[in-house]
This record gives C-alpha cells, structure tokens and sequence, in this order.
C-alpha cells in the first residue's frame, strides 16, 4: 500500500491580500467570500482536497482565516482568536502578502515568529506589479521573516498555483486522513447560505452597512426538487434596516435574487429564499449575541 500524508494548512495575513481568492483556487471550489472590501472573512474555513501522486495519497485540510487586524469591537477579537488557532494547528503556514503591502506587518510577524511549523511565504498580485518590485519584496520578506520558502503567485490569474501545491504536499507529514474522503469542507450547508446572502450584501452596500450585518439561516429545508431557505439579517439600528430594504423593499429583493441565483448554482437544486431584517442593537460588542451567530 502507497503511504497517506494528511496536514493543516493555515492561510494567513492582512485583509485584503487574496487570501479568499487563494483558498478557492486551491480547492477549486467557492468555499470563500471574495469582495474588493476589507474583513469580509469572518470565520475559520475548512476546503478538503484528496488526491495521489505516483508515490502516496494525500489530504490537504486549507483554512480560510479572518484577515488579521488590530481589534476594534468584541467582534473582531473573536475573528482573531480563530486566526491564532489557525496558526497553532498548522502543519504548515501560507502567510499571505501580496505587492502593495506597506512593511506594516508587525502584528503578524509576531506571531509567526513564534511558529514551529515551516512558513511559505506568497506574495500575491504579480499580475499587477513588475520583476523589480517583486524581487524587492522578496529582499524584504527574507530579511524580516527568513521564511521557508517564497513565492510569489498571481491567485486571481492562477499563476504560480501548481507550484505552490507542489511544495504544500512535500511538506505535508505522513498521516491518515483526518476527515472521510468524500467531504470538501467542515462546515454545514446552511454556513454557505448564509455567507452567500452575506457576500451579496457586501457587494450591493457601501460605507458601514455590511460590517453591521450578520446572516443566519433559520430553516434549510430541502426536498427532491428544491431548498426552502428562510434567513435573518440582523443589523445594528433601525436606520440600517431602513437602507438595506431602500424604498418598498427594491435594495433586499436584488440581494435575495442574486443570493438565490448563486445558491442554485452552489448546491445544485432550485432554492426558494426568505429574508427577513432585524435590529439587534450593538451585536457586534456583546459575547452572548457573538456566542449566538457562532463566533
């Protein structure tokens, strides 16, 4: 029998780096939010892949991770406790920087410097930069960081990816699987409903709105030929509320249409959506409410 090498690979950095972007190409599934914003990853996300080479069987456990930041609301110390638990259990770190980092990366480099597990350090968007810029940033990286590796890939354009996988697998311990085969991820269906509606809401609101909003599905029922989905979005005041529904409800119907499009497409089946607007005042301060929405 082939060998099984199984680990936790951790993708860590700053927001808005394309760490999302990376997670799914390396999954090759939408697991991810993906937007132009800032902080829109708020939990830790587990994408399975297996496969073999000619010489063993491997399953690689990636997570997706909050973008690490200076905490401004309970909310965000929570989305950082899920980074350090990522960081702790990895079998190997992707610390994820990309060209127009400004070396403001003191926070993370603490942390990593205190890692066991070996760094591959990438430095993404070369699509938009030139050969001397990335080549200074390596310079950079080796001198403060003196990572394991570094590569510098283009996620969003698929560039560098193989290679990148090459190194992840060499890197992986020999192990069993820890999860069955046939999974792609650790979290349930109803999760990636409700990221889904969150993801529309990001890309149809500006300014605060969509930071003060947080999905939960509240019935995922599904039949043989459709999915029933009924969802709460729970904002911080009434004048949010008030913006997110825009006059006789035209702004929400356009994030249920296209969240339900999307889900049609992610889980295979027609989908009938419900969405209902509530106020829950500073949710994002408050343990038992984070308790609630599971962070």
């Amino acid at each position: 029998m082939k060998e099984h090498k199984a680990g936790f690979i951790s993708i860590v950095g700053k927001p808005n780096v394309g760490k999302s972007t990376l997670m799914n190409q390396l999954v090759g599934e939408k697991l991810s939010i993906i937007t132009s914003k800032a902080q829109t990853t708020r939990h830790r996300i587990m994408g399975i892949v297996n496969g073999e080479t000619a010489d063993f069987d491997f399953q690689l456990v990636y997570s997706d991770t909050p973008g690490i930041i200076k905490p401004l609301y309970e909310l965000h110390n929570a989305m950082m406790e899920f980074v350090h638990g990522s960081i702790e259990d990895g079998d190997v770190i992707l610390f994820v920087t990309d060209i127009y980092e400004k070396y403001d990366e003191e926070d993370v480099i603490q942390k990593l410097q205190k890692c066991q597990s070996p760094i591959i350090l990438i430095i993404n968007k070369i699509d938009l930069s030139t050969p001397e810029i990335v080549q200074e940033k390596i310079d950079h990286w080796k001198a403060v960081l003196n990572p394991s590796l570094i590569l510098s890939i283009s996620a969003l354009q698929k560039v560098g990816i193989d290679g990148l996988l090459e190194n992840i697998i060499n890197l992986m311990p020999v192990h069993p699987p820890y999860f069955p085969k046939e999974e792609l991820t650790d979290k349930p269906e109803r999760f990636f409903a409700a990221e889904i509606i969150r993801e529309k809401i990001f890309l149809n609101y500006k300014k605060e709105v969509p930071y003060s909003c947080e999905v939960v599905i509240t019935a995922f029922k599904e039949t043989d030929d459709i999915i029933k989905v009924s969802s709460e979005i729970y904002v911080e005041r009434a004048t949010q509320r008030a913006i997110l529904l825009g006059h006789k409800g035209e702004r929400i119907k356009v994030v249920g249409t296209e969240a339900r499009k999307e889900m049609e497409q992610f889980f295979g089946k027609k989908v009938f959506l419900e969405q209902y607007i509530k106020v829950e005042p500073d949710w994002r301060q408050q343990k038992n409410k984070l308790e609630r929405f599971g962070y």
